[in-house]
């Protein structure tokens, strides 16, 4: 009877969730009734639980997870200072004279919202209301209009500093740790979200070059599915243009080379340099004269909800993953695992579709803090590199939030679309960057050096 108990809870909590039931409330709900039940049967020892209090102590003084509220507070502001609406405008101006360009306009702008916010919803569902509308006045395919924005949307899960790379870094730290450790290893090396966020900047920059050249191409052999901006409707001159995309396009970028220089350099922390983004998500929001008391009232409620939904999932995943070990569920995924035919690649592609298809119905958080404590010890044991298998993570949760008919961003993109664009336009403008993205996952499994070859530079 306990052999089943690990399958038991994990398909009682997918249950409870699609009952609709808040994620952080059925992980722990369900792993205290399973609990229950277990010490009435004389199958779990409640011993476990007892390591609960120790548990929430080390997440409320982790000083990596410091960094969380000061991201989403950074993404809230750099939102409600309408950058998003200033940078499309300028870039569309500046590549309007192209076919296609009004696309590679989204796109970029795209990128640098993720590397503003990392906050994927909050993308998608902005560049649907500000670029949608202009590309289908322009004429613009609207399956292709649609794939463009919901795979700009999600580029917030790779590019630094992305909140998925945080939550990653923090367990997959503890995870290598752990691997370590079972393998006898008494002084374990560290991984930390620095490192995770050098591995992501190759690969993620390699995804917005390659979905750049897609649009490229549909430029090329279907014009007429991406027309340029008609000339009459581009009334700056050079020098005014000029002006116009240094005024608007270098706060951003100063903004988000003082928080990921700052990492790279060895200056500060990935939560010093948070700290850093937020005070100049406030300085950017005063220069746009967006900046007042009422609007920090806003964005501070916002950042306040958004936090406290993380931390009440990481407690639901501190009683899940407990009870979930009192059941010697970890030995259970630990021998099923090492004993697949095919080794460690099996092993790794098993997981990473298992995260795929739970990418349809968790968030990322969930995932996180639920599936990657389980087989991360296991995969890291295999003597996989934490660097580079935190960004095929990444990559991994980024396809299946992508893939129909239940990615998020397609849901995100759909409550804001106009009627005319319908949802098998949506589905099939997202196809080909759902095939790119896997093509991305398989060059970084060929050629792992795309993710470890520069923090191995930069930290040698």
């Amino acid at each position: 009877m306990l052999e089943y108990m690990p399958l038991l809870l994990f398909l009682s909590v997918g249950a409870v969730l699609l009952l609709g039931y808040p994620v952080a409330l059925s992980l722990g709900g369900t792993a205290l009734v399973f609990a229950f039940i277990g010490e009435w049967f004389d199958l779990f020892d409640p011993a476990f639980l007892e390591a609960l209090p120790n548990r929430i102590y080390g997440i409320m003084t982790n000083e990596t997870l410091i960094a969380v509220p000061l991201f989403v507070f950074m993404g809230v502001m750099l939102e409600r200072s309408r950058i998003a609406e200033s940078l499309l405008e300028t870039m569309a101006l500046l590549f309007g004279p192209l076919r296609g360009g009004l696309g590679i306009s989204v796109m970029i702008v795209g990128m640098l919202l993720a590397a503003s916010t990392g906050i994927v919803g909050a993308t998608v569902v902005t560049m649907g209301l500000l670029s949608l509308p202009t590309m289908l006045k322009r004429n613009y395919d609207p399956s292709i209009a649609a794939g463009t924005i919901c795979a700009s949307g999600t580029l917030g899960q790779i590019i630094p500093p992305s909140i998925v790379l945080v939550l990653l870094g923090d367990v997959l730290s503890a995870a290598y740790q752990q691997a370590q450790l079972d393998m006898g290893m008494f002084s374990p090396d560290t991984v930390s979200v620095g490192d995770l966020f050098v591995g992501a900047m190759i690969p993620g920059l390699l995804l917005v070059l390659c979905y750049i050249l897609y649009l490229v191409g549909i430029a090329f052999f279907r014009p007429q599915a991406v027309p340029a901006i008609p000339k009459s409707e581009r009334n700056l001159s050079g020098k005014a243009l000029l002006r116009q995309v240094l005024l608007v396009l270098m706060p951003p970028l100063v903004l988000i080379v003082a928080v990921l220089g700052s990492i790279l350099g060895g200056l500060a922390t990935p939560t010093e340099a948070a700290s850093v983004g937020a005070v100049g998500a406030m300085g950017l929001a005063a220069l746009r004269g967006q900046f007042n008391l009422q609007s920090l009232k806003t964005v501070m409620e916002q950042t306040t909800l958004v936090t406290s939904m993380v931390f009440l999932i990481f407690i639901g995943a501190a009683f899940f993953s407990l009870t979930f070990r009192g059941f010697e569920g970890d030995e259970l995924v630990t021998d099923f695992l090492t004993s697949l035919p095919g080794g460690t690649v099996s092993a790794v592609a098993l997981v990473m579709l298992v995260m795929f298809l739970l990418g349809f119905m968790l968030d990322f958080i969930e995932i996180t803090f639920v599936v990657v404590p389980i087989v991360g010890p296991v995969l890291l044991s295999l003597g996989l590199d934490p660097v580079w298998l935190g960004v095929m993570i990444a990559i991994n949760l980024q396809t299946s939030f992508l893939t129909p008919p239940f990615g998020f961003s397609l849901f995100y993109l759909r409550g804001v679309a106009p009627p005319q664009v319908t949802t098998p336009m949506i589905y099939r403008g997202v196809f080909p960057f759902i095939l790119i993205q896997l093509l991305m996952m398989l060059a970084l499994a060929l050629w792992p050096a795309l993710a470890t070859w520069l923090p191995d530079l930069i930290y040698e």
